[in-house]
């Protein structure tokens, strides 16, 4: 049964590589139903900022109402950075899959992106 309560999707985001972001790199973190296969993903919930001079890892917090949700919905959390013109630096490589089930808090840890060429 849904919680009636919203639930925060939580962890953070980081990259393997020793290099400084710019001040005006844009961090981006979305929570997708990504239930079908030959279908755009549907964004549910996002969380953008300009890095401003931090640094890697940046935390996220993504909160959703479970009750709008499919519950035999397929649900992932992508991250990515770029820099102020748009183009893509880091972006994640793998599925990072959420399951949504009561708890009011889901923590995924650290999400690794990887650069992009």
């Amino acid at each position: 049964m849904p919680s009636e309560q919203p639930v925060s999707v939580t962890g953070s985001i980081t990259y393997r590589e020793r290099m400084a972001l710019p001040p005006t790199a844009q961090v981006e973190v979305t929570l997708a139903d990504v239930s079908l296969m030959d279908a755009p993903s549907k964004t549910i919930a996002q969380q953008s900022f300009t890095a401003d001079g931090r640094q890697v890892p940046f935390a996220f917090s993504l909160t959703v109402d479970e009750r709008r949700l499919d519950p035999r919905g397929r649900y992932s959390v992508s991250g990515r950075i770029t820099d102020a013109s748009g183009r893509l630096m880091f972006i994640t490589d793998t599925h990072n899959g959420v399951t949504f089930d009561g708890r009011p808090r889901i923590d995924l840890g650290t999400l690794v992106l990887v650069k992009t060429r």
